[in-house]
Parts: C-alpha cells; sequence; structure tokens
C-alpha cells in the first residue's frame, strides 16, 4: 500500500486536473467520443505508472477479436488491475467495478469516463441489471472487462473461484470471451515497496459462442478459469 498512498500525495496536482476536466466534459459528453473519452483514461493510466515506477508488459494483443464487441475476463490481483489492462489495450474498452471501490478518489472519474457499470454486491437486483447492460454493451459491439473472482484477498498469482453469474453476459450476447491472465499485478499496490515493479498482461486466444453454447455459467466458469490458471503457471516456470 505504500506505493498507492505515494502516488496520491505526489499526484494531488494530476488528480485534481483530472478530476476537473473529466468532470467538464461529463456535464455534455455526447460532445466528445468515444476515442477521446478512452485517451483520456489511458492517458491517466500511464502517468499513474509513470509517478508509480511500475512497468506492464503485454502479450497476445493480436488475439482480440475484429470488428466486434467482446467480453475481456480476468484474474483479480489488486487495484492495479484495471489500469495495466486498459493501458494495454488500444481500442476504447470498458469495466465493470465494485460499486464500493468506485467511489475512491479519482477513480469515480475514471469509471465515469469510461462510462463503466458499478456493480452493488449487496443488491441482488441490481447484480441482475448490470448484467442485462453488459451483455447489451457488448452486443452492441463494446468491449467490457469483467473480474469474475469479485475481489482478491492476498490472493497474489494464484485464483479464487470465479462466480458463475458474471458469465450470464457472455450467453446472452452471444460474443467472444477474451481470457486474460494477469501476473505479479498485486505488487505495485500491494506491497510496501517504492522499488520499481513489472506487470505482465496476457491476452488468451477468444472463446467463440459456438464453443461455449452448450455449457452451464458455472462450468464456462471453471473453463475460463483453467484457462488463465494454465497460462499463469505456464509463465511462472518459465526459467528466468
Amino acid at each position: 500500500m505504500l506505493r498507492f498512498y505515494y502516488v496520491i500525495i505526489i499526484s494531488i496536482p494530476l488528480i485534481i486536473y483530472y478530476i476537473v476536466k473529466i468532470r467538464m466534459i461529463m456535464r455534455n459528453p455526447e460532445k466528445y467520443s468515444e476515442e477521446y473519452k478512452y485517451g483520456i483514461a489511458r492517458n491517466m493510466a500511464r502517468k499513474v505508472m509513470r509517478n508509480s515506477r511500475i512497468k506492464t508488459l503485454f502479450f497476445g494483443a493480436e488475439n482480440l477479436p475484429k470488428d466486434t464487441g467482446y467480453l475481456m475476463v480476468s484474474n483479480h490481483q489488486g487495484k492495479f488491475d484495471a489500469l495495466g489492462i486498459i493501458y494495454s489495450h488500444d481500442e476504447p474498452c470498458s469495466v465493470v467495478i465494485d460499486k464500493k471501490t468506485a467511489k475512491m478518489v479519482l477513480t469515480n472519474e475514471f469509471i465515469m469516463v469510461l462510462d463503466g457499470i458499478r456493480l452493488d454486491k449487496e443488491d441482488i437486483r441490481q447484480q441482475l441489471s448490470c448484467i442485462k447492460r453488459l451483455s447489451e454493451e457488448v452486443k452492441s459491439g463494446k468491449h467490457f472487462l469483467i473480474f469474475p473472482e469479485g475481489g482478491y484477498d492476498n490472493n497474489k498469482n494464484t485464483l479464487q473461484e470465479f462466480m458463475p453469474g458474471a458469465f450470464k453476459a457472455a450467453l446472452w450476447s452471444k460474443k467472444p470471451i477474451v481470457p486474460i491472465a494477469l501476473i505479479d499485478s498485486y505488487k505495485p499496490f500491494g506491497i510496501n515497496s517504492l522499488k520499481k515493479v513489472t506487470t505482465q498482461v496476457h491476452y488468451l486466444k477468444p472463446i467463440y459462442y459456438d464453443e461455449y453454447k452448450s455449457m452451464k455459467t458455472g462450468e464456462l466458469a471453471d473453463y475460463v478459469k483453467g484457462l488463465i490458471e494454465e497460462k499463469i503457471n505456464s509463465v511462472l516456470s518459465e526459467p528466468a
């Protein structure tokens, strides 16, 4: 957490700038293109990474489907996860985030400019509404990121259970699922150090509707989790 508080302190002018800028944009969001707003979010991510001494390596961008919406499904390690993915994802995308987490300083504006979905973990009806909206957004051609573990608790490079409900959006939208394997993404804001850190984002091959349409949500959750887990273990077992 040391780096997290450090970057907030040294980035106060930057935080104020983006809060003001984004809130001005969101007064009339229709005046600005999705690409422009996404560019602001990516610039925020880059500056946070620079100030925090974080480097992200990404692999498999060629696996991202072209000319269609898709649902990116990633393991969850910490506060940096979405930043690392958005930094490495060229086309506009958005994210499903816990409603409480979205209230954090600058995170609120980050989600606003991305038109993200805020999920209330304590309200089942609201969760269902969010999943329906997510499926509609993906079906319309948008790219969305979701963390089916729902949270992180010192799991580091291991995975917790994937919640099946998160996969209803894929089945309803009938769009590709792109598994994402994050490695060492817990280190930036999860260890008490200011040393340079490197995280990894691995985009795996997409899973198309014809491949998963016969699966139940629980089976699909286990399948995607298995692919991500296999990739993480493979990378970590490689010689340094």
